[in-house]
């Protein structure tokens, strides 16, 4: 599992989610915010919960997907550039961990 912050602030539970499944993953891989939704809403799924409940935190894992890219502590990219996220970024998205260059 991923800590949070070093300035004492805590990490949103989606926000660990997209970090925890980017640090199992090998360097340069990417993840959509779709799979850090699928993977949040697995943890907490119930036996009544449809199999589409996911969408419900699409929207969450794309704001903390923004919020930590201002961070700085992951990139978005989008067709393989990686994206400034301070400015509009429409269309499809993947998330990677800074590269160390």
């Amino acid at each position: 599992m991923v800590e949070d912050t070093s300035n004492g602030e805590k990490l949103d539970p989606v926000a660990r989610q997209i970090l925890d499944l980017l640090a199992a993953r090998e360097a340069g891989a990417t993840i959509g915010p779709s799979d850090a939704a699928r993977a949040f809403f697995e943890v907490r799924r119930k036996p009544s919960d449809p199999a589409d409940g996911w969408r419900g935190y699409l929207h969450a894992a794309k704001q903390q997907a923004l919020h930590l890219a201002r961070a700085g502590r992951i990139e978005m990219l989008r067709r393989g550039e990686v994206q400034d996220p301070h400015k509009p970024v429409k269309g499809v998205v993947r998330l990677r961990l800074p590269s160390k260059s």
